[in-house]
């Protein structure tokens, strides 16, 4: 995932790969507060394929906007690879869309878990493959990332987008839209 001068930021190859491929997408953002959708929203006619971004910083909140589990929650916490499984593919759902990107982790100074420092964070990528076909999945990574809340924060943002895009492309490139 290395980037030139030259390279599109991620919110317009993002934005460019969901038009050519007639997908739409949604976002389930704890960590990033909305800064996912905002770059979203940033490329003219992101209307186009953007459907909508929760803001689900809370317990509550990801329990009453996504039905996210009690016992995800309970057991691993807000930060976890099951609860942004579960994030993302339940904005893919609540919305109708054809991706989901959810985005929970730690983004600082405080709030270190053990074995979560700060900057650690789960991304979901949540794929609605047609209907029948059997190939809609939903996936997390894990990353860490350094910086000022506001970096931690940007580089988050900036590494979601970059991971959808590569499942957008390959979802393309498997012909499987």
């Amino acid at each position: 995932m290395r980037e030139f001068a030259s390279d599109p930021p991620e919110e317009e190859r993002v934005g460019d790969a969901l038009r050519d491929a007639g997908h739409t997408v949604a976002v389930a953002e704890s960590c990033t507060g909305g800064l996912v959708g905002s770059l979203l929203t940033d490329v003219p006619g992101s209307s186009d394929y953007f459907e909508r971004s929760l803001v689900v910083y809370s317990y509550d909140a990801k329990r009453d906007e996504l039905a996210v589990s009690r016992e995800a929650l309970d057991e691993y916490g807000a930060v976890s690879e099951p609860v942004a499984r579960e994030m993302a593919a339940a904005v893919r759902d609540v919305a109708d869309t054809t991706w989901g990107v959810a985005t929970t982790g730690i983004a600082g100074p405080g709030g270190a878990l053990p074995g979560k420092p700060v900057g650690t964070v789960f991304v979901g990528i949540a794929y609605a493959a047609p209907w029948g076909s059997e190939a809609s999945y939903t996936r997390v990574e894990r990353f860490e990332y350094d910086g000022s809340r506001t970096q931690v924060k940007e580089q988050i943002a900036r590494g979601a987008l970059a991971l959808l895009c590569e499942h957008i492309e390959s979802v393309a490139d498997s012909g499987e839209n």
